[in-house]
């Protein structure tokens, strides 16, 4: 049986994630399985430091105004996310199988590692501000709760999160 690398993304990997992700495993043989979280339940203050921290000001205004996608919305868009990431990989020459997980997905990954097979988890986000200081975030929530081996990658770049 082949071990898997679970990817958990919150966005759609660009063909620079998927050659970060491979390159992390030249030498060996792996499944992959690509989680996308259906993006429901946004933390207003979370959300609004975030894109002021990027310079992202619409998206600023839209977390202030309350604009939030339906829960229809959010996991058609995951959809789409995961769709996309999976045609990164078989551009890349790889097969990756993947899934929409629910808003918070930590249960999805504790019950993937639970299955067993699970080598290691790679975590691919934007920067998030409040979340990666005080260690909030997926990557550090899922080493601190699942105890295998978890990289957090930030997209389209190779910088390895610690």
């Amino acid at each position: 049986m082949i071990d898997t690398v679970l990817v958990l993304t919150e966005d759609s990997l660009a063909p620079v994630d998927v050659a970060h992700i491979l390159q992390l495993h030249n030498d060996e043989q792996f499944a992959y399985r690509v989680l996308v979280p259906a993006d429901t339940e946004r933390n207003m203050l979370v959300s609004l430091v975030d894109n002021l921290s990027m310079g992202e000001l619409r998206d600023a205004l839209d977390v202030v105004l309350g604009r939030e996608p339906s829960p229809t919305q959010a996991k058609a868009t995951a959809a789409e996310q995961l769709a996309t990431s999976l045609a990164a990989f078989a551009d890349a020459g790889r097969d990756a199988t993947g899934a929409v997980v629910e808003d918070d997905p930590l249960p999805a990954l504790r019950a993937a590692v639970e299955a067993g097979g699970v080598r290691e988890i790679v975590v691919v986000t934007y920067p998030h501000a409040l979340e990666d200081t005080f260690r909030r975030d997926w990557a550090s929530r899922a080493r601190e709760e699942l105890k295998v081996p978890v990289l957090h990658l930030y997209s389209g770049t190779s910088e390895i999160v610690d």
